[in-house]
């Protein structure tokens, strides 16, 4: 009954079809559910038998239920009636959908834009195993108003649920202004403090300290990307001069020193707020050791890795071929071979918190702007339909992590640092149904060929590994089901972030027990 129900789907994306303009393949632009009837299936109600149901603190073998989007039950033998779609998950995991923390979709990004924009990127996604994501909004001339306003015209076209992050890229009393208004009306929770990309998006540390002591007040997260723009400008300057003009000059250019020296300055200010902070696409065993030694002090310090510094080094840089070389280009850059193991111990031993992609993807023109000259190669690398499946081969099929912390890692954190959880982030009575059905027995393969965006090269290519996501629920519809990924154009729903998430739990007594340790100010005597 499931097979035969699928076939009744509108939409049919396969790879080759995204390599177009996908918005025009697939039902008409600007078609929603509500206005076509366009369904992922004729039924929204779903029973998932026979599985292991993973969350973050447990797994137990039960169905789920899913009624109008919601997971209506969790429980062993549910009986339903025949207007119920069926799947049989015996001897798979059944798991939340991921969350993707760090993407930027539809971006513009050295007088390019990402060839992903919310509806490719987001298809991919889906055919991945992530149901949600986070992208960021980057201001228009300053203003985060504008950005956002711009962010919500790209997205009008999605297919999954998203949130969004906002970019600070300078500081006055607008910006503070504009900052409340979204946090408290449009349901942003994190602002984004760039320490690099000098004369373009970098601030200086009395902006971040601005940044950091307005995010407190708010109950919003300051995240940074963390290397020294300064000294990168220097070592891109030092290549130049040297005559390093390909790939490999954008990694000599920003060594690991640089981040973890950005790292422990952004940790260091943070401290001095009393703010909490999130380390954004931690690439090196040097950061790491910056957020493990403020962790073990007690700081509120969220690092994140991202998939290509898990699972790559930097040997593609060096590639005599430019076009495989430049698609390896992204800040801060993939490390050398070492620190992608260094990072996985410390994802398994909870140093770092949650896995990002920083998907950014752009094709081999796009990366041949640079060809005479690295610091022209636009930035960024795929990675958000690629996620589940190798972070699950690299640290659960290798033994260095539990489903369930496979769980945490990909979504359930994610969903607790941005206060969504447990909406998001996992399956329990009243949560999204956004569900990933994973066969721990089956292959998957990579290939830009076969992968769902819109980039011609894919940074992965020809990795293979165990553990498949077979299929994908989002929203209590099947999108992703025997090879084929069927989705809607302006499906996808805006995620409100509340603020004052976990993170900031306590704070309050904390800034109290600081006042009570100063002995100040001291009552002084005239002579």
């Amino acid at each position: 009954m499931v097979i035969r129900l699928l076939l009744s789907v509108i939409v049919y994306i396969s790879a080759s079809a995204l390599g177009t303009s996908a918005t025009n393949q697939f039902c008409e632009a600007g078609i929603k559910y509500e206005e076509s009837g366009c369904g992922l299936s004729s039924s929204s109600k779903i029973l998932i038998t026979g599985g292991t149901v993973v969350n973050a603190h447990q797994q137990v073998i039960a169905d789920v239920y899913i009624e109008e989007g919601v997971v209506a039950a969790v429980k062993s033998n549910i009986k339903v009636d025949d207007d119920v779609i069926v799947l049989d998950a015996t001897g798979k995991f059944v798991m939340p959908g991921g969350i993707d923390p760090h993407t930027h979709l539809g971006m513009d990004v050295l007088n390019t834009t990402t060839v992903d924009d919310f509806f490719t990127g987001q298809a991919a996604a889906l055919a991945g195993g992530t149901t949600m994501h986070i992208d960021f909004v980057i201001p228009v001339n300053g203003s985060l108003s504008a950005g956002l306003k711009a962010y919500q015209k790209k997205a009008e076209d999605s297919c999954m649920d998203y949130g969004f992050h906002m970019v600070i890229t300078k500081w006055n009393e607008d910006v503070s202004r504009e900052m409340e208004i979204m946090v408290k009306e449009n349901g942003i929770n994190s602002f984004k403090f760039f320490m690099a990309y000098k004369g373009a998006l970098m601030i200086n540390d009395e902006l971040l300290l601005e940044g950091f002591k307005k995010c407190k007040s708010l109950g919003a997260l300051a995240m940074i990307h963390a290397e020294n723009g300064d000294a990168v400008f220097e070592g891109q300057k030092r290549m130049i001069e040297l005559g390093i003009t390909g790939p490999e000059g954008h990694d000599l250019s920003r060594p690991a020193v640089l981040e973890a020296e950005a790292t422990g300055r952004g940790i260091r200010l943070a401290s001095f707020s009393n703010t909490p902070l999130y380390v954004v696409h931690v690439m090196s065993r040097d950061a790491m050791e910056e957020i493990a030694k403020a962790r073990r002090s007690g700081q509120r310090v969220i690092g994140e890795p991202i998939v290509s510094g898990l699972v790559l080094n930097n040997s593609g840089l060096w590639d005599p071929d430019f076009t495989t070389a430049a698609k390896f280009v992204m800040s801060p850059p993939i490390r050398a071979a070492g620190h992608d193991k260094a990072l996985q111990a410390a994802l398994s031993a909870g140093v770092l918190q949650l896995v990002g992609t920083d998907h950014c993807s752009l094709n081999s023109t796009q990366k041949a702007f640079g060809i005479n000259d690295f610091r022209k190669i636009p930035n960024g690398v795929n990675g958000i339909e690629e996620r589940m499946h190798l972070v699950w081969d690299a640290m659960v099929e290798s033994g260095q992590m539990s489903p369930s912390d496979y769980v945490r890692v990909t979504s359930t954190e994610c969903a607790r640092i941005f206060n969504i959880y447990p909406k998001k982030g996992a399956i329990l009575a009243g949560s999204d149904a956004d569900i990933i059905i994973l066969n721990p027995n089956s292959s998957f393969k990579i290939t830009a060929k076969s992968h769902h965006t819109n980039s011609d090269t894919n940074v992965y290519e020809g990795f293979t590994g165990k553990g498949k996501v077979e299929v994908t629920i989002a929203g209590g519809r099947i999108v992703w089901a025997n090879g084929e990924l069927k989705v809607v154009p302006g499906s996808g729903k805006y995620i409100r972030m509340p603020p004052f998430g976990y993170l900031f739990d306590g704070l309050d007594r904390a800034d109290a027990n600081y006042l009570s340790s100063l002995r100040a100010p001291v009552k002084r005597f005239k002579s």
